[in-house]
């Protein structure tokens, strides 16, 4: 298996994304080969101090960047020597099977759909998002790829995911929500209802409307939304999950005795951070992509790219794309019939 690593990609610096290279290489034999593009003297600097074989290391140099702060259409159809843009060429080409970047989420986005294109019978990709709760892990699709969506385009994203939840989490009747404003049948807008409307049709395990707090409390497997409510939803959530921590830091820091407290507590406090986190989930997956496209998170640590290229392998071992093909089409035969 050979993955495509955006090395220039994220907030931390090339440095992490060698290392996260180098960590999953060791842990996980099934790798043949990894290729890390970006500026290949810094990427050879970094590999230095790894303890890794590099035999299964390729370096692709690029002389160009996508920022954080650039259009990311724009940014893919000018820079065609940037690190994400040759990543991506390297799977249009056949040469590796995944792309990983925890560069520019909307470059990558654009990158993976202008040059890949979408798989056969898909509308718009749709990026889903992990999601952990009391259950296991739910998957919110669309976590903010496209901030416009139609109905089928949801329905698409409801297929895509439970798929992705059966084939590579062993899930075997996925539920799969809608994301609104009430629980009840009857509640949302003109759009979710005809979105209700679909889904009830469609061939998913739908359990009907759920609310916010529905993803940490409901035994849910995948949430559909258009991409402008999931982006917000997933971004209020992850602050929330920041200032709660640091509130809690701060009260158990403020006297002697509950200081002497915070060292009992801490291993369970660490425990609790660590199954919320975004370093041992490593990554969201761009779902309807013709190759798998792995969209870590912009402050990644060497940890969560190891573990982003941990979802990209699983993903290309259990074929997920094929088997999301082959629901979509068996789910336009169903429309037919009806």
């Amino acid at each position: 298996m050979k993955i495509a690593i955006d090395a220039m990609g994220g907030d931390n610096g090339h440095q992490v994304n060698v290392a996260g290279a180098c960590l999953a290489i060791n842990e996980f034999p099934i790798l043949e080969k990894l290729y890390l593009v970006g500026d290949k003297e810094q990427i050879i600097q970094s590999l230095d101090s790894q303890k890794t074989d590099t035999k299964k290391i390729e370096i692709v140099h690029s002389s160009e960047v996508i920022e954080m702060n650039e259009s990311p259409a724009m940014a893919i159809r000018r820079k065609k020597k940037s690190s994400i843009s040759i990543a991506t060429d390297l799977v249009k080409e056949g040469t590796c099977q995944a792309i990983v970047s925890a560069g520019n989420t909307g470059a990558a986005v654009a990158a993976a759909t202008l040059k890949l294109r979408n798989l056969k019978g898909i509308e718009r990709a749709g990026i889903a998002s992990p999601m952990p709760n009391e259950f296991g892990t739910c998957y919110l699709v669309d976590a903010g790829a496209n901030t416009e969506a139609k109905a089928s385009h949801l329905v698409q994203y409801a297929i895509m995911g439970s798929v992705y939840s059966k084939e590579v989490n062993g899930k075997t009747n996925p539920k799969v929500g809608l994301m609104s404003n009430g629980s009840e049948d009857e509640k949302g807008s003109a759009f979710t209802k005809e979105v209700f409307s679909l889904l009830k049709k469609s061939s998913v395990n739908f359990v009907g409307n759920v609310e916010g707090h529905d993803l940490f409390a409901r035994e849910l497997d995948v949430v559909v939304c258009d991409g402008f409510t999931g982006n917000i939803l997933l971004k209020a959530c992850e602050a929330t999950a920041k200032a709660v921590a640091k509130w809690v830091k701060e009260e158990m820091l403020k006297t002697n005795l509950r200081k002497i407290g915070a060292q009992l507590v801490k291993p369970a406090f660490k425990a609790a951070m660590a199954r919320g986190s975004y370093e041992e989930y490593g990554g969201s997956l761009l779902l309807g992509v013709n190759g798998v496209c792995i969209i870590a998170h912009g402050g990644s640590s060497s940890l969560a790219i190891k573990n982003a290229i941990r979802v990209a392998k699983e993903s290309v071992a259990q074929q997920l794309n094929p088997h999301i093909e082959a629901e979509i089409q068996n789910q336009s035969f169903q429309s037919l019939d009806n």
